[in-house]
């Protein structure tokens, strides 16, 4: 990880911060949103957000958070936007494939459909604890909720992603 400096926004202080979190924001941008197209919107708007607002941060970890915060934010506001209600995709009317991201496996693919058929607060902790691997204190701090909060719905969650997937792997 490289170290960013708190402050203002420079141009190569961005590209590093997007190098950083783009994984981390694209990912919980797909798993919320479920498109591969509409996650690059979350994406950009995102990053849209960061770089005008030229925030400062205390600490890395605090970026990370607002990140977090802002992605979700985003994402909500995509999924409720009016724009989006009065729309209808492609695939609707033609043959073409889903316009949702494929993994390599079968498995992978799978795994991230039962992922998105989970209510939203328990596919988001599932999301930052398993791909970005962060702790239970580290999501609540970001999710402004409670650890014991965290801990319930990382099992709930855990519980319909075994159902979902019948117990072939293990969570």
């Amino acid at each position: 990880m490289t170290s960013l400096s708190p402050g203002t926004v420079g141009d190569l202080e961005f590209r590093q911060v997007v190098e950083e979190y783009q994984g981390m924001v694209y990912g919980i941008a797909l798993s919320r949103v479920g498109s591969k197209f509409d996650a690059d919107d979350v994406f950009q708007d995102v990053f849209l957000i960061y770089y005008s607002k030229n925030k400062e941060y205390r600490n890395e970890e605090h970026r990370r958070a607002w990140l977090i915060k802002t992605t979700l934010n985003c994402c909500k506001r995509f999924l409720h936007s009016s724009w989006r209600k009065k729309t209808t995709t492609l695939n609707e009317f033609t043959n073409s494939p889903d316009n949702t991201y494929q993994f390599a496996s079968q498995e992978e693919n799978e795994i991230f459909t039962a992922l998105r058929e989970l209510p939203e607060k328990y596919r988001i902790v599932l999301h930052l604890f398993y791909f970005e691997e962060f702790s239970a204190g580290e999501i609540a701090e970001a999710l402004g909720i409670a650890s014991p909060t965290v801990r319930m719905r990382l099992k709930r969650g855990r519980d319909m992603m075994r159902e979902k997937l019948k117990g072939e792997y293990n969570l």
